[in-house]
């Protein structure tokens, strides 16, 4: 079974919970603390899979680290330690907050641009995807990225809307390059 569908399980199965327990917002906060650890610390990364190191001192440094997190992420985190899917957490807390976005009628997305855009641009932006999507809201993360030349590209999921001066000269490229084949 492929690592993202069991990451959907998981994520699933912690949403159910969330729902269950009324906590779906305090999850989602807690989450967005640990997949940073999960996704950067290279260390904790080789520790939680090196195959000496018995499970239980594994669980110990995971219970000390996130010590002030609600009792069921934590148990999650145990339970992923336990079965070996530590590399899936972060998969399993995008899927997780996606979930949550949708039950919410929101959407997160990534706006790539050339410069940080003004807050009206981003409102702007927002309100439009928001339509465009069908969502109620949708929350924006600016990320500056010279490449592009200019316009901004947006990622909403797996779905790129791509309004770039350089994707606009790549099309343009390739339609050329079928052109004379």
């Amino acid at each position: 079974m492929s690592s993202a569908v069991v990451a959907k399980r998981y994520a699933d199965a912690l949403f159910r919970l969330g729902v269950e327990q009324q906590k779906l917002e305090q999850f989602a906060a807690d989450l967005k603390v640990v997949k940073p650890v999960f996704q950067n610390d290279k260390k904790l990364a080789k520790f939680l899979t090196h195959p000496k190191i018995d499970n239980a001192k594994k669980k110990q440094l995971v219970v000390e680290a996130f010590q002030g997190l609600d009792k069921t992420v934590l148990n999650t985190l145990q339970l992923l330690v336990d079965r070996h899917r530590t590399s899936i957490i972060p998969t399993i807390i995008d899927e997780y907050i996606s979930l949550v976005n949708d039950a919410k009628g929101m959407a997160d997305a990534t706006v790539y641009s050339t410069r940080s855009l003004s807050d009206e641009e981003k409102s702007q932006l927002e309100r439009s995807f928001a339509v465009r999507l069908g969502k109620s809201a949708v929350q924006l993360n600016n990320i500056v990225d010279p490449s592009i030349l200019g316009g901004v590209k947006i990622r909403v999921g797996n779905t790129i809307y791509d309004g770039t001066v350089k994707g606009k000269l790549n099309r343009i490229s390739r339609s050329i390059v079928s052109a004379n084949n």
